[in-house]
């Protein structure tokens, strides 16, 4: 923490070797005149005398005092650091002095509360790991036990049981491939290929890649409106089809059978446009928005749960987004749909 500038003041230590000085001085004129040796000259330069050696003796005293009573403050309260505070800090005045004091003592109560946080999304991000991968882990393991313990020598059951073992490296290596992209995108070592490309064509291939997926579930994926034009926008290409299959195949999942997915393209402001991906799916609970876009947090709760994927792709989604200096919103409505949309800039 940077080292608090404390104003440094001589008012404590200027009253008070005036207030001593004259009281001094005024036992000295009375002394003097009962003496009957007055001399007014002896009586102002014993004041002057009086008054440097008093400001000087208060001020280096009071500051000594104050700097040994805060050091002791810091060191009984083990959560301050008292290598942060030096007696070139110190002030006699006392209301300054206090004012910074409570500040640091607010931005340490600050700091505790932001780690208590942190730590609490560690240990939930350390057991939303766990949990993911053990059930690839375990479904793996449990076919290869089984062939282990005799069941290889059966053709038939050996090559399913394979397939489906495979299916569970897959599953692995699918969340750790998402964990490795999300740790570069959250330390910035994500490397942006800009490029212009025509966002149009882009939502069509990704429609094209997701049509079987749909049709699984009878699910239209059509674009609001016949875009005769073409709509350029600079960005990276390859990440910005990750973002579009995330949010469309999320549509997919999460839509009702015979449902639609439907994506605009529209003008924001002069030099960007908003592509929007709606669908007429389950929605999302008020209460649930607010997290859609951490690692691994779902919706569904169950320990099922009703469809697959890494559980940090809208994670993901949003990094990527950023990270091309651009914003990501969501609208939705529980049994009615939801909105995803996100802003691009458009080629000049």
């Amino acid at each position: 923490m940077a080292k608090k500038s404390f104003k440094k003041t001589y008012k404590f230590a200027a009253y008070t070797s005036t207030y001593i000085t004259l009281f001094l001085t005024l036992i000295m004129g009375v002394f003097f005149y009962m003496e009957g040796s007055m001399s007014y000259w002896w009586l102002l330069l014993f004041f002057v005398i009086s008054y440097i050696f008093s400001f000087f003796i208060i001020q280096n005293r009071v500051e000594r005092f104050i700097y040994k009573r805060i050091q002791k403050i810091y060191n009984d309260v083990k959560l301050l650091d008292a290598t942060t505070f030096s007696p070139q800090q110190i002030t006699t005045d006392m209301e300054t002095l206090t004012k910074q004091v409570e500040r640091f003592a607010e931005n340490k109560k600050l700091e505790i509360e932001t780690l208590k946080i942190r730590e609490n999304y560690r240990k939930e991000f350390i057991g939303n790991v766990s949990h993911e991968l053990k059930t690839p882990l375990f479904t793996v393991q449990g076919y290869i036990l089984t062939l282990l313990e005799g069941a290889y020598k059966d053709k038939s059951v050996r090559k399913k049981y394979l397939q489906r073992a495979n299916k569970g490296v897959e599953r692995l290596i699918y969340i750790i491939k998402d964990l490795d992209m999300i740790t570069k995108l959250e330390a910035g070592g994500l490397h942006l290929n800009r490029e212009d490309f025509n966002i149009i064509e882009l939502v069509q291939n990704v429609f094209d890649l997701l049509e079987m997926k749909a049709a699984k579930k009878n699910i239209s994926l059509t674009f609001d409106i016949d875009y005769e034009d073409s709509i350029f926008v600079n960005a990276d290409r390859e990440r910005m089809q990750q973002v579009l299959t995330n949010l469309v195949e999320n549509s997919i999942k999460y839509g009702v059978n015979g449902g639609t997915t439907e994506v605009s393209i529209e003008d924001l402001i002069k030099n960007k446009v908003i592509v929007r991906i709606s669908d007429n799916g389950e929605g999302i609970k008020e209460e649930h928005i607010p997290r859609l876009f951490e690692r691994f947090f779902r919706v569904d709760k169950s320990g099922s749960r009703k469809v697959g994927g890494s559980g940090l792709g809208l994670s993901i989604v949003k990094h990527i987004v950023e990270a091309h200096n651009e914003k990501i919103y969501v609208e939705s409505q529980f049994e009615v749909g939801s909105e995803f949309s996100f802003t691009l800039e458009k080629t000049k």
